[in-house]
């Protein structure tokens, strides 16, 4: 006979109640059939687990080593189990996400808690990123999920909106246009701007141009910031202005002023993109997550 986990339930019953009876009654089997399983038991092992009388049951020295391991062998497949069916659910496992600026200035952080908070066994491991790198990464499978600028209508791929944001025009005080409570666009064409670089804000041009060329002109771009701290701050050391979107208004420090642009209604959506041919239950459920809007704050 070879110890398995039948005899290391039945033992850890009677360790447990210390009667075996009741350990019978909890187990729903026969008393002599249990204790017929305890004397197999100790026959294998060659020692004593219980000193029985008629009056009291006493576990051994070697029975309370015994119940140490048993405990721990039970408990750690108990968790196994429940784990194995998280993991089925999608309640366990990590989570690669990227995001930009935009993203984790917007809905994206109280989204993340929320689902941590509904999920916590998932890992998210976020990164950032623009665009062109996020797509980059999901086409070469080192991330689940992109929070990027615009919407992506590629083969494979599906996407969700998070968040649809209107454009502000940002400028340093002392600005001509700083007492202004709103502005026309054409009124920036001879404006020097500051943006990010072409190829890494490459998504966002692709609103902010025809915008301009609708308006009657090309943006003038004469400094470029890595990110959009960086082109606020450039704009308030006065080396041009800016075209944002709204969330920028509860950031913008001192020095600074934003100004909604009266006839523009384009808006700048942020939406969640990832690849339909590497879903598992996890991807689905934050996708599902973000789609339902369960994360957005009333």
């Amino acid at each position: 006979m070879s110890v398995d986990l039948r005899h290391l339930r039945c033992f850890l019953a009677v360790a447990e109640e210390l009667h075996f009876r009741r350990a019978a009654e909890r187990l729903g089997i026969a008393q002599p059939a249990l204790s017929r399983t305890i004397q197999r038991l100790e026959k294998e092992l060659g020692v004593t687990l219980f000193d029985r009388s008629n009056r009291m049951v006493e576990i051994t020295r070697a029975g309370q080593t015994l119940l140490k391991g048993a405990q721990s062998v039970l408990a750690g497949l108990d968790q196994a189990i429940a784990d194995t069916r998280r993991v089925h659910l999608g309640k366990i496992g990590a989570l690669r996400i990227g995001y930009t600026d935009f993203a984790i200035s917007g809905k994206l952080p109280d989204q993340l808690r929320a689902f941590q908070e509904a999920h916590p066994d998932i890992d998210l491991q976020l990164r950032h990123a623009v665009t062109t790198d996020q797509l980059q990464l999901l086409d070469a499978g080192d991330l689940d999920f992109g929070f990027l600028t615009g919407t992506v209508n590629r083969p494979g791929y599906s996407h969700t909106v998070m968040q649809s944001e209107h454009f502000v025009c940002v400028v340093y005080d002392g600005h001509p246009l700083a007492a202004r409570d709103s502005i026309r666009l054409d009124e920036l064409s001879q404006e020097a701007f500051v943006h990010g670089a072409q190829r890494d804000w490459e998504h966002f041009f692709s609103y902010l141009v025809p915008m301009c060329r609708k308006a009657g002109f090309e943006p003038r771009i004469v400094q470029e910031g890595l990110n959009s701290a960086a082109i606020l701050g450039l704009v308030a050391c006065g080396m041009g202005v800016t075209i944002l979107t709204d969330w920028v208004c509860g950031v913008v420090g001192p020095g600074l002023k934003t100004i909604p642009l009266q006839d523009v209604e384009d808006r700048l959506d942020t939406s969640l993109v990832w690849r339909t041919d590497q879903m598992d239950d996890a991807k689905k459920l934050f996708a599902d997550f973000i789609a339902s809007g369960r994360g957005d704050m009333p």
